[in-house]
């Protein structure tokens, strides 16, 4: 039977890769938690600047970008914006973005994560995940767990901090489900920001986006969901 996660959290923290990945992702969740008091902050590791199939200029799309974002994160409740500068499909699960994640948990100090599931990586037969998903995916996980709770992982890098919970999403296996029926409209206006990923933003827009949730809401036994891999820590 279908978890229904009704816990909100203090302070939340999604990473994740490129400008629209946590709108699509996770948004009905963030306005959820937003409206219920918890404070929102976003890490965008990479800067966008390949997220177009038509030659233009990266420092104008990176621009463009970045005022997307800001607008998507107004209308779903975001407290804070962080930014990894990374360039898209050069995020490597490495010691150096471990840290700089372990660095953003300590100063953050949530009490909940939420990232991409690396463990999916083929979606049916026509879709293979984004190797900068699923590289940020291992990496936030091994951030939060052990590295940002234990003192002797970069002790420069600012007072431990244990995550209670990390929330997976794009995950193949859920077990856990969030209730965004008072939201779903806001999800569609935020991913609609994000027009230089989905074009000009329309009625089919707002059909999909709802498509996607009521499907997840019908498992959920609720009228619009979004699903999660989740892990309890503390």
């Amino acid at each position: 039977m279908a978890t229904l996660d009704t816990d909100v959290p203090v302070t939340a923290l999604a990473v994740y890769a490129h400008p629209d990945d946590p709108e699509v992702s996770v948004g009905g969740t963030l306005a959820t938690w937003a409206d219920a008091g918890a404070s929102i902050h976003v890490c965008i590791c990479a800067e966008g600047d390949k997220g177009s199939s038509a030659p233009i200029d990266p420092g104008e799309l990176v621009t463009r970008r970045r005022a997307e974002v800001a607008a998507a994160g107004a209308v779903l409740g975001v407290a804070a914006h962080h930014w990894l500068g990374y360039l898209d499909g050069e995020i490597d699960d490495d010691h150096r973005l471990r840290e700089r994640l372990v660095r953003l948990i300590r100063e953050v100090r949530p009490d909940v994560v939420m990232g991409a599931d690396p463990t999916a990586v083929f979606f049916g037969q026509h879709y293979v995940n984004h190797a900068d998903h699923r590289n940020l995916g291992w990496a936030t996980i091994d951030a939060v767990s052990p590295a940002a709770a234990n003192p002797n992982y970069f002790p420069e890098a600012g007072a431990p901090h244990q995550v209670s919970r990390l929330y997976l999403s794009g995950t193949l296996e859920p077990d856990v489900w969030v209730d965004t029926s008072t939201t779903i409209d806001r999800k569609a206006q935020a991913v609609a920001c994000h027009a230089s990923q989905v074009g000009e933003p329309g009625e089919w827009l707002r059909l999909v986006v709802r498509e996607r949730a009521e499907q997840a809401g019908r498992e959920a036994g609720v009228g619009f969901a979004e699903a999660f891999r989740r892990l309890t820590l503390d």
